[in-house]
């Protein structure tokens, strides 16, 4: 139990948590932070040294000009906030308290430089272990900070960041043999999720676009299926909330990912399967209004098939990639591709999601002896 006015609790792990103030926005909501021990004792002193520390940012914040890095970083947090999709602020939130104020909040913004950055991102690859990809994504909220104080306060040099060299990775692609076998297995005894993931793997639908369809966005007479938003599973970062992630259905994922795709027969049949309740505004999957089928539960139930199918290393993605490569192997057109798999572009498409396998390679490379090789 808790002492009075001291916010510190036993939790149900055993260890004690310290709750304390740890800012104020700007709108004057409140930011916390937390200490964790194994004794009330051991929290306490932990608490008490945070709040020493706070106390002394405040007086050396009151002197034009030398506010800590980390508040700028909360001032952008907080002007950003209205500008972008919930699912981007949560990762700029993240990335800014998990990565950039620990390692970068206490400096002065006049101690922030190039070698500075190149050090900090050498310790998120290094020491913290992070891929590229997420020491990438990182940089990107750090510059975004770093041009606004830059350009907002005297005293912060403009500083460019050169960014890691991300490793690209072979996708996993299921073969024309696999799919068949797949397909084939989810066909027996079907039921909400396998027909979920056979109408992914013949449409190109990311996971949260197919866990977020509903009926009004089917029509079987033309034979189309409209996307009009995506469904994802995002941390929770109300602090008055006990919840550590809740589920968010929002807009498609960019501006071209809000298409019409054409059906062909076999897909049209797996929607008759489900229902074909057009008169409905329910989920797709569900068949209800208010229950659905999220992102996690329907990547569960992929990978429980897939080792039944003896698939190794299959993810939800790889139906997707798996799509574009079918498409590609009958003679798609590229551009028409391009917009049913959501791109902005046939580049995007070419680049990361067309594989070519070694069957369409040998058929191509075959073409020779018709001139004479």
């Amino acid at each position: 139990m808790s002492r009075k006015g001291e916010n510190i609790y036993k939790r149900k792990d055993g260890r004690w948590e310290a709750r304390f103030v740890l800012s104020r926005s700007i709108d004057g909501s409140i930011h916390y932070g937390y200490c964790y021990g194994k004794s009330y004792k051991e929290v306490k002193e932990k608490v008490s040294v945070k709040k020493a520390l706070l106390i002394s940012d405040v007086k050396d914040a009151s002197k034009k000009g030398s506010e800590k890095f980390s508040y700028y970083c909360r001032e952008w947090l907080f002007l950003i906030n209205q500008k972008v999709k919930e699912s981007t602020y949560v990762k700029y939130v993240t990335a800014v308290n998990n990565h950039i104020i620990p390692l970068l909040g206490q400096m002065r913004i006049g101690e922030i430089s190039s070698v500075v950055i190149e050090k900090f991102s050498r310790e998120l690859t290094i020491v913290k272990g992070l891929c590229s990809k997420t020491v990438k994504d990182v940089l990107v909220v750090l510059q975004a900070i770093l041009n606004y104080t830059s350009k907002n306060y005297n005293g912060m040099p403009t500083i460019e960041i050169n960014y890691p060299k991300e490793q690209k990775k072979e996708m996993r692609v299921l073969s024309s043999q696999e799919q068949r076998t797949f397909t084939n297995y989810l066909l027996e005894n079907p039921d909400i999720y396998k027909i979920g993931i056979l109408i992914a793997l013949t449409t190109g639908l990311r996971i949260g676009e197919i866990c977020a369809l509903k009926w009004k966005d089917v029509s079987l007479e033309n034979m189309t299926i409209k996307v009009s938003s995506t469904m994802q599973r995002l941390k929770n970062i109300d602090e008055n909330s006990n919840a550590k992630t809740k589920v968010v259905i929002s807009e498609p994922k960019s501006d071209n990912s809000a298409r019409i795709i054409p059906l062909i027969d076999f897909t049209a049949n797996l929607f008759k399967l489900l229902g074909n309740d057009n008169s409905s505004t329910g989920f797709v999957l569900s068949g209800s209004e208010n229950n659905f089928v999220e992102p996690r539960t329907l990547q569960y139930r992929l990978s429980k098939y897939t080792k039944e199918c003896g698939l190794e290393g299959v993810h939800f993605h790889t139906l997707r990639h798996s799509f574009a490569t079918r498409c590609v192997e009958v003679g798609f057109e590229l551009k028409s591709l391009s917009e049913i798999l959501g791109h902005s572009s046939p580049t995007i498409t070419m680049q990361r999601y067309v594989h070519s396998s070694l069957e369409l390679k040998r058929y191509n490379m075959n073409k020779l002896e018709l001139i004479g090789y």
